[in-house]
Formats: structure tokens, sequence, C-alpha cells
């Protein structure tokens, strides 16, 4: 039962992340809020950890390549990702985003030496019809539906790499990884400024005003740091590729969802149908891919 709510918790936290850049009201820019997020993630993880385990962190000096290259391709896809975010809506860029299993297939095959089972053949035409129906192309959202689909490619590279390697996000080297991805970021601090961090948005309906800093502060710690931090530990009574079957189609669903109560976010008839044939062909896929599997790494969750 407490793996179930912390599942739960986690499914919710990852769903979070285009509500809190979206809260920020473009206040600060998006590559800055991603800094941001990653440093407040790195913290929370290294305190988490400290008092879970009651042990000092442990700097990764026989991984540190894996470690570096893992916090780059971090930022990669939390910068792209939260750019996705702050362009279309939430639905849109998590539905794009589900294309992402496909791409861990094919950088499977040339990189990892995996072979396509006949299923594929079937589930490939599904998602491409899935596709058609969501046109990426089309409407006033195309640019951030093709920066949506890119995040789906970075998220496989970084997928693919972690099961080359043998990494989860049950490591120690995840919270230095974090720190890494926020040290790449760091140089936007210059190029696009801090962002208005000491302004407040009012809102009416609650009565109060709330500051900027308190969203990026949520997108870091509530989005990023506790979804990897609650991983660690739901990993411990369920197996990996279960974990990755309820995230692939539970969080995008969520997301969308919130999307919707939040921000009156409401996706097309073909978004919608098209979405749903594409969660359930990633969903699909994952499970094709993961027979036989069960220790392999975990795909890392989708964090800001």
């Amino acid at each position: 039962m407490k793996t179930l709510l912390l599942l739960a918790l986690i499914t919710v936290s990852e769903a979070t992340i285009g509500v809190f850049v979206k809260l920020t009201d473009g206040r600060i820019p998006i590559q800055t809020l991603t800094f941001y997020a990653m440093a407040f993630a790195a913290a929370f993880l290294f305190v988490a950890r400290s008092l879970a385990n009651g042990e000092r962190p442990r700097f990764p000096k026989n991984n540190l390549k894996d470690t570096a290259i893992i916090g780059v391709l971090i930022a990669a896809q939390g910068g792209v990702f939260n750019l996705a975010m702050s362009l279309v809506p939430i639905a849109n860029a998590v539905i794009f985003w589900s294309i992402a299993p496909f791409f861990v297939f094919i950088f499977s095959a040339l990189f990892l030496g995996e072979t396509a089972k006949r299923s594929y053949i079937l589930i490939f035409v599904v998602a491409l019809v899935g596709i058609a129906l969501a046109n990426p192309l089309g409407g006033a959202h195309m640019l951030g539906n093709l920066v949506a689909l890119s995040t789906g490619a970075i998220y496989a590279a970084m997928v693919t790499y972690m099961r080359y390697e043998g990494k989860s996000e049950t490591s120690n080297d995840i919270a230095w990884s974090l720190l890494i991805a926020a040290l790449v970021l760091s140089p936007f601090l210059l190029i696009s400024g801090p962002g208005d961090m000491a302004s407040t948005i009012a809102y009416p309906k609650l009565s109060m005003e709330l500051p900027v800093m308190l969203w990026a502060l949520g997108l870091g710690v509530v989005s990023t740091g506790f979804a990897y931090f609650g991983i660690s530990i739901v990993l411990r009574s369920i197996s990996a590729n279960v974990y990755a079957l309820v995230d692939i189609i539970v969080s995008p669903i969520v997301a969308a969802t919130l999307g919707y109560v939040i921000f009156s976010e409401v996706p097309g008839s073909g978004m919608i149908l098209g979405g749903a044939l594409l969660l359930g062909a990633g969903f699909w896929l994952t499970r094709e891919m993961s027979r036989g599997k069960e220790n392999q790494a975990v795909h890392p969750c989708q964090c800001a």
C-alpha cells in the first residue's frame, strides 16, 4: 500500500513540470529557470539521501565520465522539455514527448544491438497513425510540437546510455549528475539573465500574491528532486520495468489533466485520439522491450 501511494505521488510530481513552468508567467527565462530547477533538485537530493541513509554524499571519482555525460543529457532534456512547455499546452508537450520509447528502440538497435520483433511493426503503425492524427505540423503550435518531439529523442539518448552503462536513479551518482546539469546551464544566468526573481504574481481567487521563485523551487524540489528520490525508494519494492510502464502511460495523462484543470487547456479531438494511440503504442513497445530484462536499469524519470 505504501509503495502504491509513493508511486502515485511520484507520478503526480513528474506531471507538475508544465504547471510550474507556466506559473512563472515568463518572469524567468526558460533556460535560467531550468538551471534553478536542477540546482534545487541536486541540493534536495543530497540532503534527502543523507538523511535517509545517514551517509555523506560520495564524490563519484571512479565514475566521473558517466556521471558527467548523464548530467549533460539531463540538462539538454530538461531545458528542451521546459521550452516545449512554455510554447504549447501541457497536453501537446507530454503527448509528443511520449514518442520517446520509439527513439529508445531505434537507438538500442543501433548502439546496443537489440533486434526487432514482428510485433514491433504493428506497434510502429499504431504510433504513426497517432502522430498523423495529433498532427504536430498543423495549427499554431508547430514549433512547440517539434520541440516536444525533439525532447523525446534526447530523453531516449539518455535512456539508452543509462541502459548501456547499467545505471539507474538508485545510484548516488544521480545527485551529482543533477549538479553537473546545473553547472552546464549556469551560463544562462549571464546569457538570458537571472529573471525577475523578486517579483510576485497576484492570484485573485486565492486573495494573495506569491513569489515567482516559489514556482522555480517547486519545479526543482517537487517535479525533479522528489521524483528521483521517490523512484530510488519505490524500486526497492517493484521492478524497474513495472515503474517504466506505469510512468509512460499515467504521468502524461495526469499532466494533461492538470493543464485542463489549472489553465483550462482543452486539446483538440485529433490530439486526444492521436495522443491515446501514441501513449498506448509507447506502453506496448516498452512492455515488449522489457520482456526478459527485469534487471536492466530503469528509464530515468521525465523530470525538468
